[in-house]
């Protein structure tokens, strides 16, 4: 009797422990997540969906699209680029020859070798990433040096990691980020690219609407399944549809029809362009390019 109530405490102890780990805590943590501010500005951050966004996501959900793309972007640290982005009155090899003349400088031993580099092949094309670094005060001292001689510069906080290196974001993603999505569709495999932030990297309808429909059409290689059910192919009228897709010629409907989406399809193109995460954040923060 005594080892039977031993047993049934050690489990409701196990029970207890691993709900407050895994419901309680994040509930207090995140269940009363609000807007934020978008670092060196006024505005909110994220804004509510549109009506088609909002109903785009579900249709998202339906269909199992998390089940091969993530929305989540990863990022492993944050570093210091040193962009030339004017030369003033030089010319493009006046600088070049001016960069080997910084190996005389002791507190720039550690960079010039790199700096030198970088300008090699360089065809005076701006702008131009001089300088990678992690040490923030090292770039700065770069950029400053690089002003006195009447050059343009400026340096610029940037997100790194193999998901930014591949163009899936700028930086990060964090829980505000999610704030408005039920449910999150955060996706544990990518048997196709990350979508976090998708809006911003194809911020055409229409290209995301081929895709769902023929998916080789855009990616020749794509794995993707077509959605054709998601559209209506269908004689054309007195005249055709605005909304009818342009397809290549391998991909197009028989002469004298069309291919038009149906609602579910618009919805789902609307999530896709919603999804954005480009704005820099106190828990995320990077240097927009201007």
């Amino acid at each position: 009797m005594k080892t039977g109530i031993a047993i049934f405490v050690a489990a409701f102890v196990a029970l207890g422990a691993s709900w407050c780990g895994f419901v309680l805590a994040p509930a207090l943590q995140l269940g009363g997540a609000k807007q934020t501010v978008i670092l060196q500005t006024t505005d909110n951050w994220p804004l509510q969906r549109t009506g088609d966004a909002t109903l785009g996501l579900q249709v998202y959900r339906a269909y199992g699209c998390a089940a091969c793309h993530t929305e989540q972007v990863r990022q492993t640290g944050v570093a210091s680029e040193v962009n030339l982005t004017g030369l003033g009155n030089r010319k493009a090899e006046d600088f070049s020859a001016f960069a080997k003349s910084l190996f005389v400088l002791p507190e720039l031993a550690g960079v010039t070798n790199a700096f030198a580099a970088s300008l090699n092949g360089w065809n005076g094309e701006l702008p131009k990433t001089l300088f990678t670094t992690t040490d923030v005060e090292l770039a700065s001292a770069l950029a400053e040096r690089l002003k006195a001689v009447g050059v343009k510069c400026e340096t610029r906080l940037v997100a790194t990691g193999s998901d930014i290196a591949r163009g899936w974001g700028s930086r990060q993603s964090v829980a505000v980020d999610y704030l408005y999505d039920q449910p999150v569709q955060l996706g544990s495999m990518r048997a196709g690219p990350d979508l976090a932030n998708i809006g911003v990297r194809v911020p055409d309808a229409n290209l995301h609407l081929n895709h769902l429909y023929a998916p080789k059409s855009v990616t020749p290689n794509s794995t993707m399944p077509s959605f054709k059910f998601l559209f209506e192919v269908r004689k054309i009228g007195a005249a055709p549809s605005a909304d009818a897709l342009n397809l290549p010629k391998e991909f197009a409907a028989a002469p004298g029809f069309e291919i038009v989406p149906k609602p579910e399809a618009k919805q789902l193109a609307a999530y896709l362009l919603s999804l954005k995460a480009n704005v820099p954040l106190y828990e995320a923060p990077f240097t927009p390019v201007k």
